[in-house]
């Protein structure tokens, strides 16, 4: 049964309603039912195989649940997918980038796909390369990029056309911490100004110190969801560190399988 400690009533930004996603006798995802709302950053934790990506690539329309709904921004996805896909921006764990491109045509490339063409498109081309660090490589080649520029990059393209809300799966693999803190201050700074992002990870830290709620993921199912204090308040945990607390209501399942706090 999925434990929700805490309830409101503004209107949410992404909500998904009874996910099911089979594969053949297997059951990947599992009447999951969340609501991000505008302004938060929600996390979304789980072991290794817990159903996360693929919530995840649901909710971005990159799969078809077997049942259940996903409405973003106020539309339905199967109903309204380009309306959606409109406000919605994703980053994944593993993205794909045309690497013959420099980064100034890919980010016009990637804005041409949301619509954004004329003067416009350049100058929010240079404003997010700047955000993300990158506007002296503005037209160099994404091939000789770093592991975690190329992440960068991929990240100004998700916010590139001013979602409403963000996707994002395991954003600070192969970052170094210079980078991990730049990231985290643009998810704050984005969320200040309403946008609302669902993000998955494994890194416990990651969650604790960015994380309005949090909604923990096993075998499927949405097993608890609320702050850290309220999560720690149901494991019946007086431990400060997020990972204990995730421990016990996983039953340590997860203990050889998620990254420990570094």
């Amino acid at each position: 049964m999925l434990l929700v400690l805490v309830q409101s009533f503004a209107p949410e930004m992404i909500a998904t309603y009874d996910l099911v996603k089979r594969y053949g006798g297997f059951t990947a995802v599992d009447e999951v039912s969340l609501e991000v709302k505008p302004g938060e950053i929600h996390g979304f934790l789980g072991p290794n195989g817990a159903g996360k990506t693929t919530t995840i690539r649901i909710i971005a329309g990159l799969l078809k649940p077997t049942s259940g709904r996903v409405v973003v921004n106020g539309h339905d996805l199967a109903l309204e997918p380009e309306a959606a896909k409109a406000s919605l921006g994703f980053i994944p764990d593993r993205p794909f980038i045309y690497e013959k491109l420099t980064a100034g045509e890919f980010l016009r490339f990637h804005g041409g796909l949301y619509g954004l063409d004329g003067g416009g498109v350049g100058e929010r081309v240079r404003e997010m390369l700047e955000l993300f660090e990158l506007a002296r490589w503005e037209h160099e080649l994404v091939e000789s990029f770093s592991h975690g520029m190329k992440q960068r990059l991929v990240m100004s393209a998700a916010f590139l056309h001013r979602p409403r809300a963000v996707l994002v799966d395991e954003p600070m693999v192969g970052l170094d911490p210079r980078g991990a803190r730049l990231i985290k201050d643009v998810f704050r700074r984005m969320a200040e100004r309403g946008v609302a992002i669902l993000m998955s990870t494994h890194t416990l830290e990651v969650a604790e110190e960015m994380c309005d709620r949090i909604s923990i993921i096993l075998k499927g199912r949405i097993i608890a969801s609320g702050t850290v204090a309220d999560l720690r308040a149901l494991a019946g945990s007086h431990d400060d560190q997020l990972t204990a607390v995730f421990l016990k209501l996983t039953g340590g399942s997860a203990l050889q399988e998620i990254d420990e706090i570094v």
